[in-house]
């Protein structure tokens, strides 16, 4: 399902051999690639010639542009090969090298990255010395031509060594000075506050999000107003514009072309401000935290265009993400039939031809068929009206609207699925799983859907089965390989993924699990004197730079998921460990979140709870009830509370677990942080009914 941007005939190069399927689609370029290996930075050390370094991923549409002008380019690739040793990236597998030379690239080129990552390095010790994105052919745009570019880059490197050298330790001590310093105090909690004040700066009134074109989900900024809006502890009240801002961004992009209309899911990010036309590759790290918050908006709301949203994306998954095997694959491509989105825009008149009647008029008004196209003379499906609005005009009962749409798209969706579809990378990525793992656990319990509990299931086995080797997780599988060591994000996600999965049903097995995961965050990425945690471990490839990464990015922060799971692990076993790491984590992010608050909204979160800890229940029982009473006391929006239904028969619990023994009847155990209340027997006591 690769979408391969170059021949699949001729002779091959040493990406053949790869388990990535963006080094596969480079496998018959002319170019002498290698992957990043010692014996290919031991050739350019022993050659004298620079690294020229590409960094990518399978389901990105420049870097495919970017492979049909150069890579595949005979001429193009007699001069890299003659001039460099050329290393090609997928920054899926090597997000350890991605991090370090993108903020290399912000430093070098004095604007943001992004993908393709075009890097020279020096032979003998990586460091960079010039860093671009996109290079064309032939020079456009202000950009110089790529053959150009190559050869004054090698022309410099030959001529200004001296230069060089002195930019190259000016690069890496700028490069040190960005790393964090830890202080000796927590953020305020008026950091929370200060981040929402940003967020209402930057919101569109109009269409939802933050800021201008283009328009990314941010799911964690999302999270944050829904927390606060519902919660809000500190002010005694429910902030409604907060809860507004959040609903309205969400809905908007669910009812807009971010969402496959017909096939579900989210594509990667909007280029405009409407929400109207994406960039249409589908990111399983999207889709997985945007699932968890279609349900949340749905328990907050109860509005069914979340519910919808949510279970079209998990249906998603089912049907077209996870493999044979039990994980989920990594991506879609954005294009097909080599151009972006043909896979996903209608001609009106095939539209037309498609549909009886009665169906076109609710559809073709919804979705604003009258209007001029929006997609480059096609249509992207982008909900301009609400289906009750145009019920109204049409003298229709909503419901029978709903219907004759729903039919619609069934019938579109069957004929799109005979179109030539985007590629698939089918990779397995520990983190990614564990984002998607955590969203179907939510929409199991939210929308009782056991189909989904069991697909998350499936993937967690398949993690522990091929992933989780002597104690440590590696990062990545395909095609029956399992490699590179696992990076924090991979143990954080996991983590938490295994604290939501026993939210949803208990498994003595997943806590195990949880714990060991816990014990190697703290035995190779915690700093324990410095505080957070590095991005890599501590037996990991001596790279030119070690990150503590704290914002927010694609995925949440790393080091932003590992407090919160550690501290609410922490609290639910006893262990004193997970707690201090995570506040030497809140202090070492401290004057980071104190500059751009919004951007930490995952240690926030943290900040939160650590500052005023959640409730946690405990319910004990060897009948129905255990999961009746679980189930009622999760009703609801309920970030602040954390439940755990564990049988009665169940003996030799970890830590403070052990002291909550059951009963003769069912018996509920109340916590906050390291206080908790005497047991009891009725579940009136412990929960309150919904506001």
């Amino acid at each position: 399902m690769s979408n391969a941007p170059s021949s699949p005939t001729g002779p091959v190069n040493r990406l053949a051999e790869t388990t990535s399927p963006y080094l596969r689609q480079h496998a018959h370029n002319p170019v002498d690639w290698w992957p990043w290996c010692e014996e290919a930075l031991a050739l350019a050390r022993e050659t004298d010639r620079p690294i020229l370094l590409s960094i990518g991923y399978s389901a990105c549409h420049w870097c495919h542009v970017m492979a049909h002008e150069s890579f595949e380019d005979p001429g193009t690739a007699e001069l890299m090969n003659r001039l460099f040793v050329n290393i090609k990236v997928d920054r899926e597998e090597r997000p350890d090298l991605d991090k370090i030379y993108q903020t290399a690239h912000q430093l070098l080129a004095q604007r943001p990255g992004g993908w393709p990552l075009t890097v020279f390095l020096m032979p003998d010790d990586q460091k960079p010395f010039f860093a671009g994105t996109y290079f064309p052919r032939e020079p456009r745009h202000g950009l110089p031509a790529f053959k150009q570019l190559m050869q004054g880059v090698e022309r410099a490197y030959r001529e200004q060594k001296t230069a060089i050298e002195s930019q190259n330790e000016s690069l890496m001590a700028a490069l040190a000075e960005l790393e964090p310093h830890a202080s000796d105090a927590l953020p305020e909690r008026s950091a929370i506050d200060a981040a929402l004040q940003q967020l209402d700066t930057s919101f569109d009134p109009e269409h939802g999000g933050f800021g201008d074109a283009p328009k990314f989900p941010h799911p964690t900024n999302l999270d944050l107003l829904l927390r606060h809006a519902t919660d809000a502890p500190q002010t005694g009240a429910p902030d409604r514009s907060a809860l507004a801002k959040a609903v309205w961004t969400l809905e908007r992009m669910v009812r807009g072309g971010l969402t496959d209309q017909l096939g579900g899911g989210f594509y990667r990010y909007s280029v405009d401000a409407l929400w109207m036309i994406p960039h249409f590759e589908k990111m399983l790290y999207d889709n997985g935290p945007l699932l968890a918050l279609c349900c949340d908006a749905f328990a907050v709301t109860e509005d069914p265009v979340f519910r919808d949203a949510a279970v079209m994306t998990a249906d998603w998954v089912l049907r077209e993400m996870q493999s044979p095997e039990g994980g989920y694959w990594s991506s879609l491509d954005a294009d097909s039939e080599g151009e972006e989105g043909k896979f996903y825009v209608w001609d009106r008149e095939e539209i037309r031809a498609l549909l009886a009647p009665a169906e076109y008029a609710p559809f073709a008004a919804v979705y604003r068929l009258d209007r001029p196209a929006n997609c480059e003379g096609r249509w992207h499906l982008h909900g301009y009206r609400t289906p009750e609005a145009v019920a109204v005009d049409l003298g229709l009962e909503p419901a029978r609207v709903q219907a004759l749409l729903a039919a619609a798209r069934a019938t579109l969706y069957v004929a799109r699925e005979r179109r030539v579809r985007p590629g698939r990378d089918e990779k397995v990525l520990t983190a990614w799983n564990a984002l998607m793992i955590k969203g179907l656990a939510r929409a199991a319990r939210t929308f009782d859907r056991p189909d989904y509990l069991e697909s998350a299931e499936q993937a967690l086995a398949f993690i522990r089965g091929t992933l989780w080797r002597e104690g440590r997780l590696l990062a990545t599988y395909k095609d029956g390989t399992a490699h590179l060591n696992a990076y924090l994000d991979d143990y954080a996600n996991l983590l938490d993924a295994l604290l939501e999965l026993l939210q949803t049903r208990w498994s003595r097995a997943d806590l195990d699990f949880a714990l060991a995961l816990a014990e190697v965050l703290l035995d190779q990425f915690e700093d324990p004197i410095g505080g957070g945690f590095w991005f890599t471990g501590r037996d990991h490839e001596t790279l030119i730079h070690r990150t503590k990464p704290l914002g927010d990015e694609a995925i949440p922060s790393g080091n932003g998921v590992a407090a919160l799971a550690l501290e609410r692990l922490g609290h639910l076993v006893g262990e004193p460990r997970y707690l201090a790491a995570a506040e030497r984590t809140l202090k070492l992010a401290a004057e980071s979140i104190r500059r751009m608050p919004y951007a930490h909204a995952t240690l926030l979160f943290a900040l939160d709870e650590w500052l005023d800890p959640p409730e946690t229940l405990v319910i004990r029982a060897g009948d129905e009830r255990l999961d009746a009473w679980r189930r009622e006391a999760q009703r609801g929006y309920r970030p602040r509370r954390f439940v755990l239904g564990i049988p009665a028969d169940e003996s030799h619990l970890p830590g403070t677990l052990a002291a909550m023994a059951p009963g003769e009847r069912p018996r509920i155990y109340r916590c906050s942080g390291t206080r908790c209340e005497p047991p009891t027997e009725s579940l009136a006591d412990v929960v309150k009914p919904t506001s």
